[in-house]
C-alpha cells in the first residue's frame, strides 16, 4: 500500500471512529431500541450469570415472542451469541464502559474491519480511488454511521462475509503457492463464512461474489472441486448444528416466517415504494445519490464481479421482502453494495472519459451530489438518534432503586422490551395473559410508564410503591 493510499485510509477510519461515537453514551432508547434491548439483555446475562453459549437468555419471560409459548427461563434463539460474548467480556474484563458501550464498540470496530475489508477487495477488483471512495461512502453515510454503533450483529456479520470473500479470494490466488498459505487462507474462509451465518443467516445471499470468483477461475470445473465443496459444507455445518440445536427449545425462538412474505407485499406498488424511494433513495441516499449509483450501475467496466454485489443485494430484498420493509435496519446488509456503486459512479465523475464530459462539469455534479446527499440522508437519520420515551429511563431507575434484583416484574410496552430492558429485571412486556395468571407465573411488580387516571385503579387491589408523572410501581404481592 502507498503512502498516499494509507494516509487516506487512516483518516476515513480515524474520522469514522468518531462520528460513531454520537450520542455513545444514550440509553439504548434509540430507534430500533426493542432489536437492541433483546440483544444487549443476553449479553447482560451473562455477565451475570455467566457465560452458556448453548442456554442464550434475555429478560422476556413470555409468550410475545414466540407467539405461541410461555417462556419461563427466558431463553433467546436467534444468532449464536458470539456477539454478545464479545460485548459481555469486553465489559467484564475492562469494565471502563457499560455493558450497552461495550455492545456499541463491537460494533463500531466491526464497522471499520468491514470499511478495511470492502477496500482491500476493491482496491484489487477497480483501483485505488475507487476502493477509497467507497470506503468513504460506507464510513460516513449518515445510515451507514447510525448503525454502525447499535447494538446488533449485523456489522459483524458484514465483516465477516467481507473478510470471507477476501480470503476466499487469496485462496484462489495462492493455490500454487506454499502450503501454509493455501491452508491458512482456506481456514480462514470457512471460519468467517461459518461466523457470518451464525451471525445473521441472510448474510448467505452476499456469498455470491465468492460463488462468482470461483466460476471466474474454474468456470463450470468449479462444481467437480473437492476443496470448494468442503468450504461450503464445512462453512453451513456451524449453522446447521445451532439450528437443530435451536428446535429443543421452541419457547426461544421468535417467530421468523413473516419476514419473507408475511404481508404479501412482494412485488406489489408498496414494496418498491418503501424499499426502493423510501429506504435506499430518500433515507440512505437522500435522493442526490441516486444519480451518483445510476452512473455507478450504468459504466461500462471489465471486471463483472461487482454485478454479484448487485445481483445479491436484490434478491437479498426480494426474498427477505416484508422484513426490510417493516425494518429498516434490514437494509444494512445491502450497504456495501451501495457503497461499492456510488464508489465506481464518483470515480467515473472525477475522472470522466473525455468523450463522454469534461471534468469541469463532471466535478461540480460530484461534489453538489455528494453535499446534498449527505446533508438530506442526515435529515432523516437524524431521528433515529433520539430517545423514543424518556419517560421509560426513569421509570426503570425507579424499579431498579425500589425493588429486590430477583423480582419479576410486569412491564408492559405492547410486547417491546425496551421498557422491560431499563429495569435490569427479568418479566414480561406486556399482558400476554390475565395479571392474575402472571402472577400465579412469579410476578411480583407491575410498572407502567406515562400513567393515565384509571391506571391508579390497580392501587385499590395492590400497594403503589411509588408514582410519578412518569410512571407508577405496584408491589403485586401486597395489599393497599
Amino acid at each position: 500500500m502507498k503512502k498516499f493510499e494509507f494516509i487516506i485510509l487512516t483518516l476515513i477510519l480515524a474520522l469514522g471512529f468518531l462520528t460513531r461515537l454520537y450520542h455513545f453514551t444514550y440509553p439504548v432508547l434509540d430507534w430500533h431500541s426493542w432489536r437492541q434491548s433483546d440483544t444487549s439483555s443476553v449479553s447482560r446475562n451473562f455477565v451475570k450469570y455467566g457465560f452458556d453459549f448453548l442456554h442464550p437468555r434475555f429478560d422476556d419471560l413470555s409468550n410475545v415472542q414466540s407467539g405461541i409459548y410461555d417462556n419461563p427461563k427466558g431463553y433467546r434463539f436467534v444468532e449464536f451469541p458470539i456477539y454478545n460474548a464479545l460485548q459481555a467480556g469486553g465489559f467484564i474484563l475492562f469494565g471502563n464502559f457499560t455493558i450497552e458501550q461495550w455492545g456499541r464498540l463491537v460494533s463500531i470496530f466491526s464497522s471499520l474491519i468491514a470499511i478495511l475489508f470492502l477496500f482491500l477487495i476493491l482496491r484489487k477488483y477497480a483501483n485505488t480511488t475507487v476502493a477509497l471512495l467507497s470506503a468513504f461512502f460506507y464510513a460516513f453515510l449518515p445510515f451507514s454511521i447510525f448503525w454502525g454503533r447499535t447494538i446488533l450483529p449485523d456489522q459483524m456479520a458484514i465483516m465477516v462475509t467481507l473478510g470471507g470473500i477476501y480470503f476466499f479470494d487469496l485462496y484462489l490466488e495462492n493455490l500454487n503457492k506454499k502450503r501454509f498459505k493455501i491452508i491458512s487462507f482456506f481456514v480462514l474462509s470457512i471460519v468467517f463464512f461459518a461466523t457470518a451465518l451464525l451471525l445473521k443467516p441472510f448474510a448467505v445471499f452476499f456469498f455470491l461474489p465468492a460463488v462468482w470468483l470461483a466460476f471466474e477461475k474454474f468456470k463450470s470445473q468449479m462444481f467437480k472441486r473437492k476443496d470448494l465443496w468442503s468450504i461450503a459444507v464445512l462453512s453451513i455445518f456451524p449453522f446447521i448444528l445451532w439450528r437443530l440445536w435451536m428446535l429443543q427449545y421452541p419457547e426461544g425462538i421468535p417467530q421468523s416466517g413473516w419476514l419473507f412474505n408475511g404481508s404479501e407485499i412482494r412485488f406489489k406498488g408498496a414494496f418498491f415504494h418503501w424499499i426502493f424511494a423510501k429506504r435506499i433513495g430518500e433515507l440512505i441516499l437522500g435522493f442526490w445519490g441516486v444519480a451518483l449509483l445510476i452512473v455507478g450501475l450504468l459504466i461500462k467496466r471489465k471486471n463483472k464481479f461487482f454485478i454479484s454485489f448487485l445481483v445479491a443485494s436484490i434478491i437479498y430484498l426480494f426474498t427477505v421482502a416484508t422484513g426490510n420493509v417493516q425494518h429498516s435496519y434490514y437494509q444494512i446488509l445491502i450497504m456495501p453494495s451501495i457503497a461499492i456503486f456510488l464508489g465506481l459512479g464518483s470515480s467515473f465523475l472525477i475522472t470522466p472519459p473525455k468523450q463522454y464530459i469534461s471534468r469541469i462539469v463532471s466535478i461540480p455534479v460530484f461534489i453538489i451530489c455528494v453535499t446534498f446527499m449527505f446533508a438530506f440522508s442526515w435529515f432523516e437519520v437524524r431521528n433515529y438518534y433520539n430517545i423514543q420515551d424518556p419517560a421509560i429511563i426513569a421509570a426503570g431507575l425507579a424499579v431498579d432503586r425500589l425493588t429486590p434484583k430477583t423480582a419479576k416484574i410486569v412491564a408492559p410496552y405492547e410486547g417491546d422490551t425496551t421498557f422491560l430492558y431499563q429495569t435490569k429485571r427479568k418479566g414480561w412486556p406486556s399482558f400476554s395473559h390475565p395479571l392474575e395468571e402472571l402472577i400465579k407465573g412469579g410476578a411480583d411488580f407491575l410498572v407502567l410508564v406515562n400513567p393515565k387516571e384509571n391506571d391508579f385503579d390497580i392501587g385499590k387491589k395492590y400497594k403503589i410503591v411509588s408514582f410519578s408523572s412518569q410512571y407508577i410501581i405496584f408491589d403485586l404481592r401486597k395489599t393497599p
